[in-house]
């Protein structure tokens, strides 16, 4: 740093950091806010041999993350944690086996190619929302956060391995939160005990390994044994295994077994948690669900949604939008490390320093969203005034921006003009509101109940 420079401001940082660790731990999302309310935008502290910056303001993130990003790398513990479940996939790889990767699976994910996915994605959703309350009742109380679990997990199922196989994918849906939250923990160790140490979260640990590993490679060698004539052929699998780099080189067994692990849990889970957040909002918030169910049913007429009515559903989206603002599925995105200094805010920033970027506190800032606290979706429509860019910021920011963001997007958006078709959401009488807790994703500390009231038919009936 230059000698004339200031550092930025920040908390005392003593027992190298150590309390500071500890406050993070119990409440990371309340003691990141607080960073930025006692200290600013730019708040500089010092954890183990490590400085850190957390970066709040959207022109700082978007300088750092976009403009910078050839200057940073991942966090190497982040990377060390992720990789024990998603080895060297897309999510935690580097330098030219990132570059690699990105380039070979980026048209697989553009918009037209997703398009395609809309029918297994309906199919999935109808199958689980019309279960959701018994035939003969008017009205059942449901866990969300399980019934987007298992919707998505399906459509996962579906769209990766043209499979549905549902004992499976339960099965599969609780190894993934497991892995979730001992991810989490292990974050804020210095280093990972051995798995096969015999304590109770690491026997937790291998079991859902075991789960999710025997779960993609059965899928993967049963695809390998067919024959060419009955290779399914529209499948996010297909897709894997035949697409090719510049050099005409394939995916290697490990990097194909790799890419399927991080489509598999990435793929449902930050879906899955957005639609429980919106289901609430939309229970607590009935003008906007009622608003939201008259756009559907003038749009749909009781048919099923498809692409081609998207742009027809602006209020649906925007509610999507509103509730990833408030409740962003990755509320904290992963932490880089400074290969070379830069400048950014009027300082240089050090090689060596982590940069955190925290969505739940830039997009509850009041210098961009008005009332920041409440739940407006009138933000994101068309003639509302525009926000900086990289104030919101769900699927990310800069190169390594969600490359799935288009199928969420298209899932979620689908997912919820089905739901909104058969019922209305209410909050059970006497329920406090949930407490979201940062695991991987953004979850309820408890489990979230809503009751889906059954509406006078608008579905079109089956043909």
């Amino acid at each position: 740093m230059h000698p004339t420079e200031t550092h930025p401001p920040g908390p005392p940082s003593t027992w190298w950091g150590l309390p500071l660790l500890r406050a993070m731990y119990r409440d990371y999302l309340g003691f990141t806010a607080g960073l930025q309310r006692d200290h600013g935008d730019v708040v500089l502290m010092r954890l183990g041999n490590d400085p850190s910056w957390d970066l709040f303001h959207p022109d700082d993130v978007r300088c750092a993350m976009v403009e910078h990003a050839d200057h940073l790398v991942r966090w190497e513990r982040g990377v060390e944690v992720f990789s024990q479940a998603f080895g060297q996939g897309l999510l935690v790889a580097e330098g030219e086996h990132w570059r690699r990767q990105r380039r070979m699976l980026a048209p697989g994910f553009l918009p037209r190619r997703v398009q395609g996915y809309a029918a297994l994605m309906v199919d999935a959703a109808r199958a689980a929302l019309d279960a959701a309350v018994p035939a003969g009742q008017g009205s059942a109380e449901q866990p969300v956060e399980a019934l987007f679990n298992a919707l998505t997990m399906d459509v996962i199922m579906r769209t990766l391995f043209s499979s549905r196989a549902p004992a499976q994918a339960s099965a599969a849906a609780e190894a993934t939160q497991v892995l979730s939250r001992s991810a989490m923990q292990e974050m804020f160790w210095p280093f990972s005990l051995p798995d096969w140490l015999p304590l109770p979260h690491k026997r937790a640990k291998r079991r859902a390994m075991a789960v999710l590993t025997g779960l993609i490679d059965g899928q993967i060698a049963a695809r390998q044994a067919l024959p060419p004539e009955q290779q399914p052929g529209d499948d996010l699998l297909a897709m894997l295994l035949a697409v090719r780099d510049e050099d005409g080189s394939a995916l290697g067994s490990d990097e194909l077994h790799d890419q399927c692990m991080v489509m598999f849990q990435a793929g449902h889970e930050t879906s899955a948690t957005a639609l429980l957040w919106w289901s609430w909002l939309m229970a607590t918030h009935p003008q906007a669900a009622q608003r939201a169910q008259a756009e559907v049913d003038a749009v749909l007429g009781g048919r099923d949604p498809s692409p081609a009515d998207l742009p027809a559903l602006p209020w649906l989206g925007a509610t999507l939008k509103e509730a990833m603002r408030l409740y962003p599925p990755v509320a904290a995105l992963m932490t880089r490390r400074v290969r070379t200094p830069f400048q950014l805010a009027g300082r240089t920033v050090p090689a060596g320093t982590l940069l955190r970027v925290t969505p739940w506190v830039i997009q509850r800032d009041a210098r961009w969203f008005a009332e920041p606290e409440a739940f407006r979706p009138e933000r994101f429509l068309a003639d509302a005034p525009e926000t900086p860019r990289s104030a919101w910021l769900p699927f990310g920011v800069g190169p390594r921006v969600c490359i799935g963001q288009h199928f969420a997007q298209l899932e979620m958006t689908l997912v919820a003009a089905l739901l909104l078709q058969r019922y209305t959401l209410h909050t059970p009488a006497g329920a406090p509101a949930p407490q979201p807790r940062m695991y991987v994703t953004l979850r309820p500390a408890a489990p979230l109940p809503l009751r889906l009231q059954r509406r006078a038919s608008v579905v079109a009936p089956a043909v």
